[in-house]
């Protein structure tokens, strides 16, 4: 058997260093920037409203932050790179990025919930401009934000059924769960992206659409889209583990 010579075996190290695979220990930090975080978080307080307290503290255990983000981070680690992963953060740690996330989050201050819900009935007379809605739209796409949320909203449902059909006596599969909440998908995805729209038309007002172009370009990169696209394909899998633990 032929040995590679010194110089070959120098040449091809790199390539194998460059395709270290992440671990789920390397993502926190990508899953915060991103937003994925936020979702793991609004997960125990959606399914647990109209809960009875028992069924509270039984969803607060098994859908906590931490435990969600650690079962998602073991499902879509394998599919990244330690090196996507930094790019992941180096693009959305950015000032640009930066910026656009205080624009979000000055929603939730003060007064910020109550402009966004006037500012919702005035987009029913006095729709944006085309070129804006494209942008939103691309934005949109690009950071898989309806795609998450409507992923969410029916796993939440899901978990729901599960735990009134259990109060009920009656078998809740995985499966059945499935067919039962299907139904509803696209009427959640529709919604879904008419309040991600709103959303960000109010959040962005007074930033520039060129801005608004160049935000959406670094969603559009292919680690940041690899870690956006892999989470919405596993969230099911995510939920369906944590319902086990119910």
């Amino acid at each position: 058997m032929r040995v590679l010579s010194p110089l070959l075996a120098l040449l091809l190290l790199p390539l194998f260093v460059c395709a270290e695979p992440a671990r789920p220990g390397d993502l926190p930090r990508a899953f915060q920037l991103a937003g994925l975080r936020l979702l793991c978080e609004q997960s125990a307080p959606l399914i647990q409203h109209g809960l009875d307290e028992a069924q509270r503290q039984k969803v607060a255990q098994a859908f906590a932050a931490d435990a969600l983000c650690d079962e998602l981070a073991r499902q879509v680690a394998g599919q990244l790179e330690v090196a996507e992963v930094h790019e992941v953060e180096r693009l959305l740690d950015s000032p640009l990025a930066q910026r656009f996330t205080a624009a979000e989050r000055a929603v939730g201050e003060a007064g910020g919930t109550e402009g966004l819900a006037a500012y919702r009935e005035k987009l029913k007379s006095a729709p944006p401009r085309a070129d804006r809605l494209a942008l939103v739209q691309r934005l949109d796409q690009a950071a898989q934000t309806s795609a998450l949320a409507a992923r969410l909203r029916q796993e939440v449902d899901k978990t729901r059924l599960l735990l009134a059909l259990r109060a009920r006596g009656q078998p809740a599969s995985e499966r059945r769960l499935e067919e039962l909440s299907a139904r509803q998908l696209e009427a959640l995805r529709s919604s879904s992206r008419a309040a991600v729209e709103s959303f960000m038309f109010f959040a962005y007002r007074r930033i520039p659409s060129a801005e608004l172009s160049e935000y959406a370009a670094l969603y559009e990169q292919a680690p940041v889209r690899k870690l956006l696209e892999a989470s919405v394909e596993a969230l099911p899998g995510v939920f369906a583990a944590r319902r086990e633990a119910l």
